[in-house]
């Protein structure tokens, strides 16, 4: 469940000139408030996703309704009416996050947190109301709910958001449940051989001292060697497990990847859960969610990316919240860490292509980049660095990315970087988000830091410009240094090294809207680089949460 904000009231919906930051081609709603990502899932030829919603006004409130659209493609989305309501006792106060599991014989469930009339944060099932509806417009609580109340020692509101189910071999399904003991975050493990009578385990499936609440857990098995997803049950030596928590305080989606055992449950992680762990996203993402689409046979990711604006802009705009757009995730060859890509229908928007080879950027240099759609647009580079023996020395061990990006803005020259693209610019580029790279070298062995400095990205004050930082995982003796990045008017997604390092922003420019926004790939190291390959795209506008008397997106 989000961070809350305060509570807002209704709001009209602005006309199209008045919306310069709506997207085009991530998922929204129409008015009004957006958070978590909920229940996402394939069944009968549709694509559902659900989302938390406040139906009355463009800030949170926590007593949240399940929003629900229906896609194809999950490019293009139809609304229908919520989902969840608070309406019984168990949720009256909220129906707060929660999972879809399929049972055999192709029935989905929903597990999900209410709020009861005591504002305990209790877990409920419900199901569809009529199968043979491909839109799975109706949903029934079970009268038996709570099916989990909150266990002995955990506060009432420290237990929440339940995860998609897993089956054994024991005939045993199991869900994972986000929470803390005071100061320790944990993932709460519950088995049950009918779905709708519950047991703890003995023990969390895992807990880390000190790292506060864990909300919207996920787990799920990723292939050791392959790019394909598989489902949620697979358990065998083909696969890890990846063990998702977002930790409330500090607003961040940490993953760990590991080797499961369910005799025992024990999760035995490669690495510790630290600040400095391994993360989806390095910049505006929280609260994901991941399922697996037997279509394709891929598991595909979505995460909330607030605003980065005031409530004040909130209630202006009449909106608040995206989803970034649907991602592809798996394990990468080295088996430490996730890749993830855009998914493959994206190029589905794709139009006036623009692409070229070898062009060499010297030091200070700038190119712009004709043709396209500069503020809805898809752009795809790759650096190659020579003299790479010139790089500066620096260790950069124990150093926090972030704050190093923070410091050393794109305006600070280095000899290898930065370089890289300046999005959402204007023509004169008082308004950019860069999107960089430098390279730094240390005993021999080479360091990639990925960095989105948001510090100019408009010339309004009252924003979050935080810049984000990250390491990419590649040696640029042996790998070109690539950049994939995903620009759609007040979202920037980028995808470092092949999508080893995600890095998404929000910007507000007051300049660089529409057909006034520029695209540019620059280097202002004094070490020139060469962009070996570089293909951009106008992205068309997606059909995203529009009602239409023919029947909708699809």
């Amino acid at each position: 469940m989000a961070p809350p904000h305060h509570v807002g009231s209704e709001s009209r919906l602005a006309s199209p000139s008045d919306q310069p930051y709506r997207t085009s081609f991530h998922f929204q709603v129409p008015k009004n408030w957006m958070n978590d990502p909920n229940g996402p899932m394939y069944y009968n030829g549709v694509y559902h996703f659900f989302y938390q919603h406040n139906p009355s006004g463009p800030l949170f409130h926590p007593r949240m309704y399940w929003g629900h659209s229906v896609s194809r493609d999950l490019i293009n989305w139809t609304p229908l009416d919520p989902a969840f309501a608070p309406t019984e006792p168990f949720d009256i106060n909220g129906c707060w996050s929660g999972s879809a599991t399929i049972l055999p014989g192709n029935k989905p469930v929903m597990l999900y947190t209410g709020l009861d009339t005591e504002n305990c944060q209790v877990q409920n099932l419900a199901v569809p109301k009529d199968l043979s509806d491909p839109h799975l417009r109706e949903w029934v609580k079970h009268t038996g709910n709570p099916i989990i109340n909150v266990p002995d020692g955990i506060k009432h509101d420290d237990f929440r958001d339940p995860s998609t189910a897993w089956h054994a071999d024991d005939g045993k399904w199991r869900i994972i449940v986000g929470s803390r003991r005071e100061g320790t975050g944990m993932a709460f493990l519950y088995r049950s051989e009918d779905f709708v009578n519950w047991s703890m385990w003995e023990s969390p499936l895992y807990e880390v001292a000190g790292s506060g609440i864990w909300e919207c857990p996920d787990f799920f098995p990723v292939c050791v060697d392959s790019n394909n997803g598989v489902d949620t049950s697979v358990m065998n030596s083909r696969v890890k497990h990846v063990l998702k928590m977002a930790a409330f305080d500090c607003g961040r989606d940490y993953y760990l990847i590991g080797n499961y055992n369910p005799e025992n449950e024990h999760f035995v992680p490669q690495s510790e859960l630290t600040l400095g762990s391994l993360r989806y996203d390095y910049g505006k993402f929280y609260a994901s969610k991941s399922f697996f689409d037997p279509v394709k046979n891929r598991r595909i990711l979505m995460g909330w990316v607030n605003e980065s604006d005031s409530d004040e802009d909130a209630h202006a705009k009449g909106w608040s919240g995206l989803q970034s757009f649907p991602r592809s995730i798996w394990l990468d060859q080295n088996q430490k860490q996730l890749v993830q890509w855009p998914i493959e229908e994206f190029k589905m928007l794709h139009e006036n292509e623009v692409s070229f080879k070898n062009k060499s950027l010297e030091a200070g240099s700038l190119h712009e980049i004709l043709g396209i759609t500069a503020s809805q647009a898809d752009v795809n580079v790759s650096f190659k660095l020579t003299n790479l023996e010139e790089a500066e020395e620096l260790d950069l061990s124990g150093i926090d990315p972030q704050v190093f990006c923070s410091e050393m803005d794109a305006s600070k020259k280095g000899k290898f970087g930065p370089f890289g693209i300046l999005a959402l610019a204007s023509h004169d580029l008082s308004e950019q988000t860069a999107i960089s790279f430098r390279v730094y070298k240390n005993n021999g062995r080479y360091t990639v830091l990925m960095c989105s400095d948001q510090s100019r990205s408009s010339t309004r004050n009252g924003l979050d410009k935080t810049t984000y930082g990250a390491f990419v995982d590649i040696d640029p003796q042996q790998d070109e240094i690539s950049l994939r990045t995903l620009i759609d008017h007040s979202i920037v997604e980028s995808f470092g090294g092949g999508g080893k390092t995600c890095i998404t922003a929000r910007v507000y420019p007051t300049l660089a809207i529409g057909d006034e926004a520029h695209l540019f790939a620059f280097n202002y190291g004094t070490e020139s680089v060469l962009i070996s390959e570089l293909s951009a795209w106008s992205v068309k506008k997606a059909h995203i949460n529009i009602e239409e008397t023919n029947g909708g997106a699809y």
